[in-house]
């Protein structure tokens, strides 16, 4: 993974966007994307290309341009699994199944995998065949369910422990099992709402059977209709007879022939069915039972056998010997898969011990969360032994801590409702941590974007991230594109993984195409600007730094401060100040400056200087939209511009008496006097716009970075156009 090469076109907010990164000596990009340009859309198109859905492609969602996504590393097609997206907005993200993949060492897992692989196999032949006899909507489901009594037992456990039960010469059921034993319990519902029905049928169903001669009920067992009429199909041919055999009824009666048992059969059952207590029993039923539209299969089944519904009386015991009929059918295959459980449950066994002796990576995983990240939680993995042994996915547990009260465990549900933005953000990297891990533990070659991960985090926090992101650019495996618009996270960043090589920022031309350009301040800003203070935008921009540091050190009293407060506010000295007046003002405060010579025209007076370089700045044809020092200085004309204009349509303002936020309070007042006037918007955006660009400190530049140069050169050929 050496050249990634991108060629996007209409792809979300992107019109174009064609780029080369070179990862044969580094492993990390950092890209600094100000609100609006791309970041957003980078991310959601590599995000998309991952998933490899044919019906979701990155698309122009408004004008339904033509897309292009194009993305290979050395010019091959990107594999989609090969990319990982990371946004910690991303609540839906959930990798707590990959925490198997690095539970236990490489070969075990492999070794697991493969005695399940067969296992698995074996499981699904068998499944195929029950549910051709069942006809269940899902065999395995309601077949453990019905053995497993809440002891969460595995299909392979269950069935294991059922075999002993089989008998190919148990009774047939012939009914669909989601007639009887629906999924939504309706059946069951029925049942328990017309438990004094059901009796009444059950008890003169019972009475009559043990009056019979020929059908008997015996404690918990049933001769039926079922099981009288399966004995005669197996005597029709009259072998058993023939052989000198005979049947004794209860009562004496001697059965010498297939056609005599036939015919005492059919005088028991015409018996029953003419009994006129159970047919009026039984009709209550029935008509209760038509009242709900959802019994309608269970209607069917029970007017084809009425008996089932004593079966029913027992609803649980009557599922298992339903699923011992079904499973009985499949007698050879069941015991089959039994046995090679039962074999090979030695060697999983063996492999358990095993791996819980290396199980120390995912606890090192959660162990670095809980110690870097500052959250009133703590998590711990639950179920290890279900994740290895059952291959579930792993349980996370979160204990909730606060300062005054117990540690509690918490639901992930109800802890996202407690936890603030960040926290919650903190929560979702998790996810991405075992995923990274997964990765990292297969060999994977990863490409990871990073969607501003660190928004919304507070400083601990931040740096919390930083270290896991310093742990990848070491890593050969993963490349890394970091994507952000805080400009802090961005210098740390830079500073940490001692990337400043690497470092991009981006612009979006009026056409919606994306430039990445070489970020041009590689040391500090402030220490750039001293090394090009010759430079005619950069001598301008030094102006609001060096009064700041004044301010700092010094105080605003001073005449310095002053005078570099009327180089960016229009006061009556304003006019008079020459370059000269500024550089011994540098010369003074700054050490570095001292012997330093300009190249400018000492007595050329700071404003014309101020407003010629602009005017040569927004007629450039190419202007470099990250250079700030074009936007320190189209805002520095823009103010004093506008100041100039108000002045002159107040002619009665007081300079000398304006001491602070003197723009705003020049537009109070002109808005008073021209409340109608058209120039108003222009003068609110100039407000709007410039304070962050003018007033400088030399930790957060996000304001001034963010900004568009091309918006100030708009509002100052607006400015210039006032009347």
């Amino acid at each position: 993974m050496k050249i990634l090469k991108l060629d996007f076109e209409n792809c979300f907010g992107i019109g174009k966007l064609k780029h080369e990164f070179d990862f044969s000596k580094v492993n990390s990009y950092l890209i600094y994307a100000p609100n609006g340009t791309m970041k957003t859309s980078f991310a959601k198109t590599f995000g998309l290309i991952s998933k490899n859905d044919k019906k979701d492609k990155p698309k122009d969602l408004v004008y339904n341009k033509k897309s292009k996504f194009d993305i290979t590393f050395d010019d091959k097609e990107l594999i989609p699994d090969s990319i990982l997206v990371i946004n910690a907005e991303d609540s839906s993200y959930d990798a707590t199944h990959k925490i198997t993949s690095f539970i236990a060492r490489k070969e075990l897992k492999e070794k697991y995998d493969k005695i399940y692989n067969e296992l698995d196999d074996a499981k699904s032949e068998l499944l195929k065949k029950l549910k051709g006899i069942s006809k269940s909507n899902d065999c395995e489901v309601e077949y453990v369910g019905t053995y497993s009594n809440n002891s969460n037992k595995d299909f392979f456990e269950v069935l294991t422990s059922h075999t002993n039960q089989l008998n190919e010469s148990s009774d047939k059921i012939t009914f669909r099992y989601n007639a009887v034993f629906d999924t939504k319990g309706n059946v069951k519902k029925f049942l328990d709402k017309n438990e004094d029905l059901l009796d009444d049928y059950v008890e003169n169903y019972n009475q009559i059977l043990s009056n019979s001669k020929l059908f008997k009920l015996t404690g918990e067992n049933t001769f039926g209709t079922y099981q009288a009429n399966e004995i005669i199909k197996s005597i029709e041919d009259n072998s058993y007879f023939d052989a000198g055999h005979k049947f004794v009824l209860e009562d004496g009666t001697e059965i010498t022939e297939s056609l005599q048992l036939k015919e005492i059969y059919n005088a028991e059952l015409a018996r029953i069915i003419a009994d006129e207590k159970l047919k009026e029993s039984f009709n209550k039923v029935d008509k209760a039972i038509g009242a709900n539209v959802d019994l309608r299969l269970f209607k069917q089944v029970i007017e084809k056998d009425n008996s089932i519904l004593v079966s029913l009386k027992d609803y649980d015991g009557f599922k298992k010997k339903v699923w011992t009929s079904f499973m009985s059918e499949v007698k050879e295959d069941a015991e089959s898969l039994s046995k090679k459980y039962e074999e090979k449950k030695t060697e999983l066994d063996t492999i358990i011990t095993e791996s819980k002796k290396e199980q120390e990576l995912w606890k090192d995983i959660i162990k670095k969360f809980n110690d870097r990240f500052y959250v009133p939680f703590e998590v711990k993995l639950g179920n290890l032994h279900d994740v290895i042994l059952k291959r579930e996915t792993a349980n996370l547990e979160f204990i909730f801590k606060d300062k005054n009260e117990e540690p509690k465990k918490q639901s992930k549900d109800n802890l996202l409702k407690v936890l603030s933005k960040g926290e919650t953000r903190a929560y979702f990297i998790l996810q991405f941590l075992f995923e990274i891990e997964s990765r990292k533990n297969n060999d994977d070659n990863t490409l990871i974007i990073f969607d501003d991960i660190a928004d919304s985090f507070d400083y601990k926090n931040k740096y919390a991230i930083i270290e896991y992101i310093a742990e990848l650019h070491y890593s050969e495996n993963f490349k890394s594109l970091i994507l952000t618009h805080n400009f802090d996270f961005y210098r740390t960043i830079a500073s940490r993984l001692n990337i400043g090589q690497q470092c991009y920022m981006t612009s979006k031309d009026e056409n919606r195409k994306i430039h990445i350009i070489e970020w041009v301040y590689k040391e500090d800003l402030f220490k750039e600007f001293l090394n090009n203070y010759n430079d005619p935008k950069t001598f301008i921009s030094l102006i609001p730094f060096v009064r700041n540091i004044i301010d700092y050190c010094d105080s605003k009293s001073t005449d310095d401060y002053k005078k570099l407060t009327s180089c960016l506010h229009e006061k009556p000295d304003s006019k008079d100040i020459t370059i000269e007046d500024v550089f011994s003002i540098y010369k003074n405060r700054i050490t570095r400056l001292k012997s330093c010579e300009m190249e400018f025209e000492k007595t050329t007076k700071i404003q014309d200087f101020i407003f010629l370089t602009a005017d040569s700045l927004i007629e450039e044809k190419e202007i470099l939209e990250i250079l700030l020092e074009n936007k320190i200085t189209l805002a520095i004309a823009c103010r004093l511009k506008t100041e100039q204009y108000m002045i002159s349509k107040l002619p009665d303002v007081d300079l000398i008496k304006l001491k602070s936020v003197q723009t705003r309070i020049l537009s109070n007042m002109y808005k008073k006097r021209y409340s109608t006037s058209t120039n108003l918007g222009i003068i609110d955006r100039v407000n709007l716009m410039t304070p962050e660009n003018i007033h400088i400190n030399s930790f957060m530049y996000e304001p001034l970075v963010d900004m568009s140069v091309y918006h100030l050169i708009d509002l100052y050929k607006s400015i210039k156009g006032l009347k």
